[in-house]
């Protein structure tokens, strides 16, 4: 339902990720109208999730057509729609060219879903739980020899054998030079002895994303510039972590672990944001980087990620996705946090 505080008669939700927060409908093709009166509210989809829709939405009026953004809009009486700035400008022209009167409007439904409720809650966990059982089986699988490729596929393979519904993000592998790339896609490379070994993955569970990063080196024991950088960096995750509560201000959780870094002269090396909330999406609110603004509020879902990463030679990332509570952060992927030596 509207609040009185939202200057339009109804709501118009095309994000599929907020539709499946207020409604429950996890098909890839929909549109959500929030009425002020609940009696308004209505769903849309196509043929193709008929019975899906009835099933997860059974006490919304449904709307089948395959145009479902047109026909949902077609009959709407006179007044104001909100929709999300999310929407192409080719479809908002058709909503005008319907004479449907718009206003828009940035993010209503995702301030909302920054919190979880306790189902959420559990389904992150779950996916996260799954996460570091798959990480832990495939860290006993790790060879040299082993493509980038063939470590991703298996532990989403992992993944998949241990209950998820799917991975939560395309799986990051970069071994060797490829671990200094934060967002490496993974290759052919095969994992060689002395490689560090960055693996960035998650597990889905109910819609729920989880995120966890591990480094490893492989075959032989680090070297000392792998250890000395791995070792800032859990320094750098620790005192972070230990930020993660109420009230704290985002901007300043991240400069305690980029502080710690550039204290090492390595300020240049730690490339991204500190972390993001986790859920519906893999990357949502509340971000924490140099420019963040906002606190954190309890119930939170979000990750804690800082990195090094030395071009041409490797990189160490350590991440865990936790919930913000009123008496310290809870840990959801809770595992070894060592430079695991595997193979």
């Amino acid at each position: 339902m509207l609040g009185s505080d939202v200057l339009a008669d109804r709501f118009v939700v095309t994000d599929l990720a907020n539709v499946r927060y207020l409604s429950g409908f996890s098909g890839s093709n929909a549109v959500l109208i929030v009425g002020r009166d609940p009696d308004d509210d209505v769903i849309g989809t196509d043929g193709r999730y008929r019975d899906q829709v009835a099933g997860e939405s059974p006490d919304l009026p449904t709307v089948i057509d395959r145009d479902t953004l047109l026909a949902i809009t077609a009959d709407l009486p006179g007044g104001t729609s909100a929709i999300e700035s999310t929407l192409s400008i080719g479809d908002v022209e058709r909503l005008r060219a319907q004479q449907v009167v718009t206003i828009m409007t940035t993010g209503t439904v995702e301030s909302l879903r920054s919190v979880k409720d306790e189902g959420e809650l559990a389904a992150l966990s779950s996916a996260c739980a799954i996460t570091v059982a798959g990480f832990t089986a495939m860290a006993a699988e790790l060879r040299p020899g082993m493509s980038e490729l063939g470590v991703a596929r298996r532990l989403e393979q992992l993944f998949g054998e241990l209950g998820a519904e799917d991975r939560a993000f395309d799986t990051i592998v970069g071994a060797g030079p490829h671990s200094a790339i934060p967002h490496h896609q993974p290759g052919h490379r095969a994992l060689q002895a002395g490689d560090l070994l960055v693996i960035d993955a998650g597990a889905r569970v109910d819609g729920y994303h989880a995120d966890m990063t591990r480094t490893f080196v492989v075959g032989v024991e680090p070297a000392g510039w792998q250890s000395e950088i791995h070792t800032l960096v859990h320094r750098a995750q620790a005192d972070a972590t230990a930020a993660y509560r109420p009230g704290a201000d985002a901007r300043s959780i991240d400069a305690i672990a980029r502080g710690v870094i550039a204290d090492a002269g390595h300020a240049d090396e730690f490339t991204h944001g500190l972390g993001h909330g986790v859920g519906l999406r893999i990357h949502e609110a509340p971000l924490l980087g140099p420019r963040s603004t906002g606190t954190l509020e309890a119930d939170m879902a979000i990750t804690v990620e800082p990195g090094v990463y030395l071009l041409g030679r490797g990189g160490v990332r350590i991440e865990d996705t936790l919930v913000v509570t009123d008496t310290g952060p809870r840990i959801l992927t809770e595992a070894p946090r060592d430079l695991v030596v595997v193979g």
